[in-house]
């Protein structure tokens, strides 16, 4: 055979391998092997991209936890940056000198029991609210009807430990 005859004969059979695989057992072998291949290869592909997603999401719900966290801080180390609320804070209170400002100054409002007339119960109010909320509550007048009202330190102070008792 010549050697444009042979060359000619070899595209041939490589043609007709392509077109029937099943008649040749390497071309058929050589097939299921590149299909195992691809299917490996994409049984990876879809591991490591739900891998992917899962970090994502993970850096994701770290992210947000931290910018809460540092939301939360940020706002409590504003409001004890208040030179007020921190010499509110400093001092003890006394429940029962709380009790008789209450009396002059709340219970008009929020009932000589502090069981809410115009104003809520204010029973449990400090397992509501923490003291610095309870402080702004009482000297920012922002919840109407409650009208603004600032007590000097000591006054406020003891009025937070009577709250404390409800």
């Amino acid at each position: 055979m010549s050697v444009a005859t042979n060359s000619v004969h070899k595209q041939m059979v490589q043609t007709q391998d392509d077109i029937n695989p099943q008649d040749n057992p390497k071309a058929h072998q050589k097939n299921s092997q590149e299909a195992s291949q691809k299917t490996s290869q994409n049984a990876g592909s879809s591991v490591t991209d739900s891998t992917n997603l899962i970090q994502r999401m993970a850096v994701i719900v770290v992210g947000v936890l931290v910018a809460f966290i540092l939301m939360t801080w940020g706002v409590h180390a504003m409001q004890m940056s208040d030179p007020y609320i921190r010499n509110v804070l400093a001092l003890t209170g006394d429940a029962a000198r709380g009790h008789d400002i209450f009396q002059l100054n709340c219970a008009v409002c929020h009932g000589l029991e502090a069981a809410g007339e115009v104003g809520p119960d204010l029973h449990g109010v400090s397992d509501r609210k923490s003291q610095v909320a309870l402080i702004q509550q009482v000297i920012s007048g922002k919840t109407p009807p409650m009208p603004q009202f600032q007590p000097n330190a000591k006054d406020m102070a003891d009025l937070l430990d009577y709250l404390e008792t409800l």
